[in-house]
């Protein structure tokens, strides 16, 4: 029997993900999502699997844009985020006129953001209650340093960038 869907909510919280915004804009309007399921698919083309509700009201724009950006969060950026999951009540369009953002593309992307990637969807799966969007990445930008902001068991924690301990080394 399968698990029931609050057991696999519960065992989801348990694995921790990156936090990112997804933006768009273009003539079905500017939008931006916080979401953590995001996922490398391949290098060659370099491509990312992007999750979104399908009753999110952006959903829609998202598709109808096609072009969008992901912001990769840094460890000061809960609040960013907590804007962008809709908990702070900031209206959508105040989001996008803070001077945080890299106007120099397309689709908005952050100043600050520890990875923000620009791209195009290529495919949408339709997946129970979300769809699966496949987006070649066209643009990136790494920034180094710094900690990441990452989701888990319901919260937001900060990860320090640390080095691997080698096997077999006293700590």
């Amino acid at each position: 029997m399968p698990p029931s869907s609050t057991d696999f909510r519960e065992a989801m919280a348990h694995l921790p993900a990156a936090v990112n915004i997804l933006t768009t804009d273009g003539p079905s309007g500017r939008c931006g999502i916080t979401l953590s399921a995001v996922c490398s698919v391949t290098d060659d083309p370099p491509t990312v699997l992007v999750c979104v509700n399908q009753g999110s009201a952006m959903h829609d724009v998202f598709r109808a844009n096609g072009r969008v950006g992901l912001n990769v969060l840094g460890g000061d950026q809960q609040e960013l985020a907590l804007h962008f999951a809709g908990a702070t009540k900031v209206a959508m369009a105040e989001r996008f006129t803070w001077d945080i953002w890299d106007r120099t593309q397309d689709v908005p992307v952050l100043k600050d953001a520890l990875v923000t990637a620009v791209g195009t969807i290529k495919h949408t799966v339709p997946m129970g209650s979300h769809s699966v969007l496949f987006v070649d990445i066209e643009q990136i930008r790494t920034c180094s340093g710094g900690q990441s902001l990452v989701y888990f068991n319901r919260e937001f924690h900060r990860l320090d960038a640390a080095p691997l301990v080698p096997e077999g080394s006293a700590s």
